[in-house]
């Protein structure tokens, strides 16, 4: 088997390429210019890290380096073929170091963080119940139907959302007949599963993870955490949360290649149905005399891998890993947390904004942030950032319809204003704004932000507005 140092040469970042202290991270995009519907042009700020992050600039040049070599692994005999394969199977490693993951522990590659979240939720074992917060993102909110689950409240403290936890584990009903629990799922009651994001895609806030985590084991329970906005701008470790699984996508961690991880203990996955069922999930299949077939299935990932894997997106997973650690997450988080206290300082400074938040101002937060406006609906707003000033940012429900409607519950905004969502009989018209950033955030990004939602609430849009198929666009 070939060595990838072939591919590792070519791909080694240039000296020039090194991050300095308190500068971006070198991304995609910097230097796209965007036309203003009041004239000319001005650099697009991207600052909608939450939904998809630019690429780095090490994980593009690293694929264009390896695009020449690229081959299908698994079970082939040429050269580019074996490369490709120990190049996808170092990508696991590199991402299991990343996450800090335990000895036995696997990495299984999927599409997404949903992806993820579905798989785990295939390889339930029987009757297992299953604990979410009502404030999860969608993908970590609703692959459970098939599950007996159980929604929890949205907590307005940490301390809060451990107790609630700590409330419905304890009264699960115990199983008939059962030896006394031991952790991790068997004795007592059915097993369980309680899910829960590390940082809010909505308010950004940062949830008490190893807590819920040592709640969940104490009553026998499993826990997997949604990682997809914690792990492109804090450390993370598997281990020192002591969490059991973990679930991440590459678009959110500067590698929009198509590809996201499910890491964490390979009893339940070994014990399922495979995800997919088809090649490369099977290890031996035969003929039977009936006319059937049957089928041994792979114990290793490679069981939820079925078919032709992501190549350029796991090597660009592990090549955003691998820049992250290289650059430094304390510093990293240091700088980001900079631009977080310029985009609240300067909002806190505009009476009519109202940042979203469940756990107070003084909560730890990432680089994500919801408002809303008064006097303003949310596509309106976001609309008008992007048309005079080139700022990218989300507006809507974010996925995470329960969490920003207990949010915005107080807030109606007027229905029929440009841009303003349907409501049913009844309703009120809800959306939010958010703005989101990270390593690759050029501080003059932010600063144009905070400038042009000030300019925005004092002196109203310079430009008329109208609804497009329910989006809020230039009138031309």
């Amino acid at each position: 088997m070939p060595a990838q140092s072939s591919v590792a040469t070519a791909t080694a970042p240039a000296a020039s390429g090194e991050p300095c202290c308190g500068t971006p991270l070198p991304v995609l995009g910097r230097d796209v210019a965007v036309p203003l519907v009041t004239g000319g042009e001005v650099g697009y700020a991207a600052l909608d890290y939450a939904a998809s992050a630019p690429a780095l600039q090490r994980v593009w040049d690293d694929v264009a380096a390896y695009a020449p070599y690229y081959g299908s692994v698994h079970r082939g005999a040429g050269y580019l073929s074996q490369l490709s394969t120990d190049l996808f199977e170092n990508s696991r490693v590199t991402v299991a170091e990343f996450l800090d993951c335990r000895d036995d522990d696997q990495v299984v590659f999927t599409r997404s963080t949903t992806d993820s979240l579905n798989l785990l939720a295939s390889a339930l074992p029987a009757d297992c119940q299953v604990f979410v917060f009502e404030t999860e993102h969608h993908a970590s909110l609703l692959p459970w139907q098939d599950a007996r689950v159980t929604y929890l409240d949205a907590p307005r403290t940490p301390a809060q959302a451990v107790q609630t936890l700590e409330r419905a584990l304890a009264d699960r009903a115990p199983a008939a007949g059962s030896a006394p629990r031991a952790r991790g799922g068997e004795g007592s009651t059915a097993p369980a599963l309680v899910c829960v994001t590390g940082a809010s895609n909505v308010t950004g806030e940062i949830w008490p993870v190893r807590e819920l985590a040592a709640v969940a084991h104490a009553h026998g329970a499993r826990i997997v955490l949604d990682a997809a906005q914690l792990a492109p701008h804090h450390p993370l470790s598997v281990r020192e949360l002591d969490v059991d699984w973990v679930a991440f996508s590459g678009h959110k961690l500067y590698a929009p290649f198509g590809s996201g991880v499910l890491a964490g203990r390979a009893d339940w996955l070994r014990a399922a149905e495979p995800y997919l069922a088809g090649g490369g999930a099977s290890k031996k299949v035969a003929r039977r005399a009936d006319g059937g077939v049957d089928v041994e299935w792979h114990t290793s990932a490679a069981r939820h891998e079925a078919g032709s894997p992501n190549v350029i997106g796991v090597y660009a997973i592990a090549s955003a890993c691998r820049a992250l650690t290289e650059a430094g997450f304390d510093a990293l988080v240091e700088r980001e947390q900079a631009l977080v206290r310029t985009v609240r300082e300067g909002l806190a400074e505009v009476p009519a904004v109202k940042v979203l938040s469940l756990f107070g101002d003084e909560a730890p937060r990432v680089g994500v942030l919801s408002f809303v406006v008064d006097g303003w609906n949310s596509s309106h707003f976001a609309a008008a950032l992007s048309a005079e000033y080139g700022i990218g940012v989300r507006d809507g429900l974010f996925c995470a319809h329960p969490l920003v409607r207990t949010l915005l519950g107080s807030d109606p905004q007027e229905v029929g204003e440009c841009g303003a969502p349907e409501a049913g009989p009844g309703e009120r018209s809800l959306n939010a704004i958010r703005v989101s950033f990270g390593a690759g955030t050029p501080e003059e990004h932010v600063e144009r932000f905070v400038r042009a939602v000030k300019e925005l609430v004092a002196n109203g849009a310079r430009w008329n507005y109208r609804t497009e198929d329910g989006r809020c666009v230039p009138a031309v």
